[in-house]
């Protein structure tokens, strides 16, 4: 059995207090004896306007966020998968990289996944229609499959609108994922109808354990996204999941025993 934790938060614009945030939730999950810990999307900034961001865009390998969860994984001996950091397009100062980075509790990054599908859509609201388009400000990650060998198992790497590609999943189980790793900021009106099934459905039709730390509440640019940080077995069974609309951390043991008797006894 390993402990693992999936944290939400409700990230705003101000860097420092959001990455306070992060430290104190990490803290707790490892004080209760969490081996990996993964923070959600945009843990460290969510600002007025997309494009805010871009000046946060960190060099490949340095820069204040990414020695921030070196730093964070080595205090507390933990794994750590942190969500998307803001990694520098070479060539382009109009987008970043949504980069979910993951290190090692030596602090040494042992992996990096650079999100793929992006969030170039219209939402319905009944009396409106969200425009969202990621592309403006994000450049995609080429088609990867990035598994990373952790404490808590072999874990295959994706961040929020990939959960709707199922393929993405079949290769990262072929290349020996125990564990899909799946942060988020999902908007509120798309997480209430499609969250939970979206997770089940990649935990079931992969056998695999299913962690996916969300995004919650209200931001500072008025957008509002749907938390609901959940925890899942490889039945499909939710072992645990937040549903206060609140910062926090979502505790679960995953039995990998179990996992084992569920792929043998039912082959898929």
């Amino acid at each position: 059995m390993t402990l693992v934790a999936a944290i939400q938060l409700n990230t705003g614009a101000d860097l420092a207090a959001n990455l306070q945030a992060s430290r104190a939730l990490v803290a707790e999950a490892a004080q209760a004896g969490a081996r990996l810990a993964a923070l959600p999307e945009n843990f460290a900034f969510m600002g007025r306007k997309d494009p805010d961001k871009l000046a946060l865009a960190e060099p490949e390998g340095s820069g204040p966020i990414q020695q921030f969860l070196s730093d964070l994984a080595r205090e507390y001996a933990i794994d750590l998968i942190a969500g998307t950091v803001p990694v520098a397009v070479p060539g382009d100062p109009e987008r970043v990289y949504p980069a979910c980075l993951v290190y090692g509790a030596d602090g040494q990054r042992i992996a990096r996944y650079d999100k793929i599908h992006l969030f170039d859509v219209d939402v319905d609201r009944g009396d409106r229609i969200e425009r969202y388009r990621e592309s403006a400000t994000i450049a995609h990650g080429e088609p990867a499959y990035v598994v990373a060998p952790t404490q808590a198992g072999a874990v295959g790497l994706s961040v929020c609108y990939d959960i709707r590609f199922p393929e993405l999943y079949r290769g990262l189980v072929q290349r020996g994922a125990e564990l899909l790793c799946i942060p988020a900021a999902f908007t509120d009106r798309t997480g209430e109808a499609h969250w939970e099934i979206l997770l089940r459905a990649r935990a079931v039709e992969n056998q695999c354990f299913v962690i996916a730390p969300g995004q919650c509440g209200t931001h500072a640019s008025g957008r509002r996204t749907w938390g609901h940080t959940m925890i899942v077995d490889a039945w499909g069974s939710v072992l645990a999941q937040r549903d206060e609309d609140t910062p926090g951390v979502v505790l679960a043991e995953l039995d990998f025993e179990r996992l084992r008797a569920v792929r043998e006894s039912l082959p898929s």
